[in-house]
């Protein structure tokens, strides 16, 4: 045992040292050639082309809003003079054409004689008389805000970006609201759209915070909500069927006209002007400029990768478009 580890154990070592630097020296001086005609890269950028095709636009809008309680509406005294008789106080619920006072005022006819006129001031509207102060004595001038009427009724209002106006090409009445937590969906009329004028936001001509433009429609009677319920309201724009329809990714622009790339008979890109119609914010109708079967390229030249450019594959590799423009590349050419 003394001669192994004494002699052995050392030769060991000394030969697996020379062939490791055989080793070496042959990766440095005389390293294997290249074989000729080896597989070589060939990926290639491939621009997604798609048929035009006959489809449908459900053109609705849909917004997220609030339910909100109707303003106070101002209870004004329709008649100077010396207030007589009051005949409510606040908190009383009236109605439209309730008598709230009655005032009494002394004038002079055209001849110059006295003489004393009595007028009764009515409530204008429905609700709840959140303030109503006036005195009985009280001198009052025509105009003058002697009170308010909170009336029990609501709407909904939602903020629209200014773009999506463009998808409302008639003018709507009234729009379907789902209450989150609350009743059934039903439909909320009088629908108005308000922009303010320029200069409306303040008295020093700034627009202020309510600039944006809103939609606001009222609540039935009927429909029992309460202020600061979250709402969304549903405007229906209109349907077009059996139209011709396209990507919205394939279009430059987005309402009223565009430019689409077409694959021409040689092959190559064609730039086409469209007409557009109704969109649902993922595919537009084309109402000129287009026909069925069509190739067009699914995005717009030059767009972004993550926005649906062109994407790498190999000759050899079908691409296989999905719905949301990205492309199979796992499948070979049968």
């Amino acid at each position: 045992m003394s001669f192994a580890r004494k002699w052995v154990f050392p030769i060991l070592r000394i030969l697996i040292f020379a062939a490791i630097a055989v080793a070496l020296v042959k990766l440095a001086f005389f390293a294997d050639p290249v074989e000729q005609g080896g597989e070589v890269p060939t990926g290639q950028i491939v621009d997604p082309t798609i048929p035009v095709m006959i489809g449908t636009i459900q053109n609705d809008v849909v917004l997220s809003g609030t339910v909100n309680s109707n303003p106070a509406i101002p209870v004004r005294a329709t008649f100077g003079g010396e207030v007589i008789e009051v005949y409510v106080k606040a908190g009383k619920t009236v109605k439209k054409g309730t008598t709230v006072m009655k005032v009494r005022a002394e004038l002079v006819n055209m001849n110059g004689t006295p003489y004393t006129r009595t007028e009764t001031v009515k409530a204008g509207a429905n609700g709840v008389l959140s303030s109503f102060t006036v005195l009985k004595g009280q001198q009052v001038g025509i105009g003058d805000i002697i009170g308010q009427v909170a009336p029990q009724s609501f709407n909904v209002t939602a903020t629209i970006a200014p773009e999506q106006l463009y998808r409302l090409t008639e003018k709507p009445a009234d729009a379907q609201v789902t209450v989150q937590g609350g009743p059934a969906p039903f439909t909320c009329t009088n629908l108005s759209i308000i922009t303010p004028l320029p200069g409306s936001g303040g008295s020093d001509g700034s627009e202020g915070e309510g600039s944006g433009t809103t939609v606001r429609c009222s609540v039935p009677s009927d429909v029992r909500v309460f202020a600061g319920l979250v709402a969304d309201i549903t405007i229906a724009g209109g349907i077009a069927e059996n139209v011709l329809v396209v990507p919205m990714t394939a279009v430059l622009g987005a309402a009223d006209s565009g430019i689409v790339y077409v694959v021409g008979a040689d092959g190559e890109r064609e730039e086409r002007p469209v007409t557009l119609g109704l969109n649902d914010g993922v595919n537009v109708e084309i109402i000129d400029g287009l026909a069925e079967g069509e190739l067009i390229y699914q995005f717009v030249p030059g767009a972004a990768a993550g926005d649906g450019g062109g994407v790498i594959i190999d000759p050899g590799m079908e691409p296989i478009p999905f719905e949301d423009g990205e492309v199979n590349v796992e499948e070979p050419l049968k």
